[in-house]
């Protein structure tokens, strides 16, 4: 169970604060939520019921810098999840954005990456949904990794670029 001012990564929002912890009466039943405020804004408010294990089970910790810098080693040998057929890969893609398994969302930015590359030296742009995809789940990565590494958000590529060069000796 999460406590008051806990930072967590809610999937597909981002990290969030947990604002509070309280009860509301919904169609005669008390119930609670948890009350969250996604980091980047100063506004919205999210309430994720507790009973709920489909909008609780989006909520998780967020990563150490250990494991943030470890994800980021692991980055080159990961494998890119370039699914051919669009509607299934749109069905994967939504899937990965609503889990928020941050391996799972580095090998499909890995692939959308790579086949963009594959349409601009032909000439060809990448399609709207798979560029929307691509932003969403940097957003959902970089935010995290910004919160954890204590850096801004456009700093977290430059951080990625810096960690995976290899070190002159």
């Amino acid at each position: 169970m999460y406590q008051k001012n806990d930072i967590i990564l809610y999937a597909p929002q981002g990290v969030c604060q947990i604002m509070d912890i309280t009860k509301k009466e919904f169609n005669g039943k008390l119930i609670e939520y948890y009350v969250l405020r996604p980091i980047y804004s100063e506004t919205a408010l999210i309430y994720v019921p507790f009973a709920s294990e489909q909008l609780a089970g989006k909520m998780r910790r967020v990563l150490s810098r250990e494991e943030v810098c470890g994800l980021i080693q692991n980055m080159p040998e990961e494998e890119p999840e370039w699914i051919e057929n669009e509607q299934s890969r749109r069905e994967r893609y939504r899937q990965i954005l609503s889990q928020g398994d941050r391996n799972a969302l580095i090998r499909m930015i890995k692939a959308i990456y790579l086949h963009k590359q594959t349409l601009t030296g032909k000439g060809r742009k990448l399609h709207v949904a798979d560029e929307r995809f691509f932003k969403e789940a940097e957003k959902l990565l970089y935010d995290e990794f910004a919160v954890v590494l204590n850096i801004g958000t456009e700093e977290v590529l430059p951080f990625i670029r810096e960690q995976l060069e290899p070190s002159e000796n």
